[in-house]
C-alpha cells in the first residue's frame, strides 16, 4: 500500500470538492476542507528562517494554526504546534504534519489536500512533496464559466472568468506533458458523474489503492468534510448527478457562449468538448489570446527561476515524513 500524499486540483467550480469527498470516503484516505495555508506559507517561507531551530518551527506552527481556515480542520491548535515543533526541519514536513494529523483524526494513513489553485502551482507542490500524486478534474470550460458567474466569492468580468478556465486548461496540459505517469492523473467531470465506479477504479489504480463502493456516495461525507458556511457547495450534499452537465446552454447567453469559444474553443476540443459556434476573432478576442500565448511562454521560465531561488535561500522544502 502506498503512503504518497494526494492533491486534488482543477479549475474552480469543476467538481474538485465532489472528488475530494469521493476520495475522503475511501477507508485509507483523508482529504480536508481547503486549508489555504500552504501557498501563503510557501510565499512567506523566508520569514520563517532556519527550521533547524525548534523555536522557528514552533513559530511556523503558530502561524499555521492562526490562519483563517485552520478551524475547519477540527484539530486542536496546541497539539498541531507541538507536532510541527517535533517534525523534521523542513517546510513540507510542517505542512504535511497538519494533513497527517487530519487523516489520523479519521484513523486513516494517507493524507493530502484539495485546492483548485494548486493546479497553477504544481511545481511548488512538487518541491514541497516530491512524491505527491496529483489528481486533476477537468470540466467543460463553458460550464465552469457559468458556475463562476454565480459564485459569491469571485468577482470580475466575463473575460476574467474565461481566463480562469483557459489558464487551468493550459496548466493541465502542461502537467500531463511534464509530470511522470505515476504522478498525474486526469478525469473528466462529465464522465465521473455519468458513471462514477469505473473512473474511481482508475483513480484508485493510479493511487495504488483498492476501490471501495463508498467512494461513489460522496454526499454521505459532506456534513463531515464540507463546512456549512460554504453554501456554494450545497450540491455536494446530494447524490452524484449529471444535472449540471452542459447547463451552460441555459446559463450563458449566446454572446457569452461565443466569447468563451472564441478564446478557448481550441482547448475545448483538446479535452473532448464540442464547440457550438464558429470562433470569431474580434480585436478583443485576439488580445486575450495573445496574452494567453505569452503567458504560456512566461510561466515555465518563471517556475524554473523560482526553483533556483528556492535552492539558494530559505528553509529546506521537501517533506521528510
Amino acid at each position: 500500500m502506498s503512503d504518497r500524499p494526494i492533491f486534488v486540483v482543477g479549475c474552480p467550480r469543476s467538481g474538485t470538492t465532489m472528488l475530494q469527498l469521493m476520495l475522503h470516503a475511501h477507508p485509507r484516505i483523508a482529504l480536508p476542507p481547503e486549508s489555504r495555508f500552504l501557498l501563503p506559507g510557501y510565499a512567506r517561507r523566508h520569514e520563517f528562517g532556519d527550521l533547524g531551530d525548534p523555536a522557528r518551527r514552533r513559530a511556523l506552527g503558530e502561524w499555521i494554526t492562526g490562519t483563517p481556515h485552520f478551524g475547519d480542520l477540527g484539530l486542536e491548535a496546541e497539539a498541531v504546534v507541538t507536532a510541527i515543533t517535533s517534525a523534521p526541519p523542513t517546510l513540507g514536513s510542517a505542512f504535511g504534519t497538519v494533513f497527517r494529523m487530519y487523516a489520523h483524526r479519521f484513523g486513516k494513513p494517507r493524507w493530502g489536500d484539495k485546492r483548485p489553485l494548486y493546479l497553477r502551482h504544481l511545481p511548488t507542490i512538487r518541491r514541497l512533496f516530491p512524491d505527491a500524486q496529483i489528481v486533476n478534474i477537468m470540466r467543460d470550460g463553458r460550464d465552469c464559466v457559468a458556475s463562476l458567474k454565480e459564485a459569491p466569492w469571485i468577482s470580475g468580468d466575463l473575460d476574467e472568468l474565461i481566463d480562469v478556465w483557459a489558464r487551468s486548461a493550459d496548466n493541465a496540459l502542461r502537467a500531463a506533458r511534464t509530470l511522470p505517469g505515476d504522478g498525474f492523473h486526469q478525469v473528466r467531470y462529465e464522465d465521473l458523474v455519468a458513471d462514477p465506479e469505473p473512473h474511481l477504479r482508475r483513480i484508485c489504480g493510479f493511487l495504488g489503492e483498492d476501490y471501495d463502493p463508498a467512494m461513489a456516495r460522496p454526499s454521505e461525507l459532506a456534513p463531515v468534510a464540507v463546512p456549512e458556511y460554504k453554501t456554494w457547495h450545497a450540491l455536494t450534499r446530494s447524490d452524484v448527478t449529471t444535472a449540471r452537465v452542459s447547463s451552460w446552454q441555459e446559463r450563458l447567453t449566446a454572446d457569452e457562449i461565443a466569447r468563451c469559444e472564441a478564446v478557448f474553443g481550441d482547448r475545448l476540443t483538446r479535452f473532448g468538448y464540442q464547440p457550438a459556434t464558429e470562433c470569431r476573432r474580434t480585436p478583443r478576442v485576439r488580445a486575450v489570446r495573445t496574452w494567453l500565448t505569452l503567458r504560456d511562454r512566461i510561466t515555465p521560465a518563471r517556475d524554473r527561476a523560482e526553483a533556483v531561488r528556492g535552492r539558494l535561500r530559505g528553509p529546506a522544502l521537501p517533506a521528510r515524513l
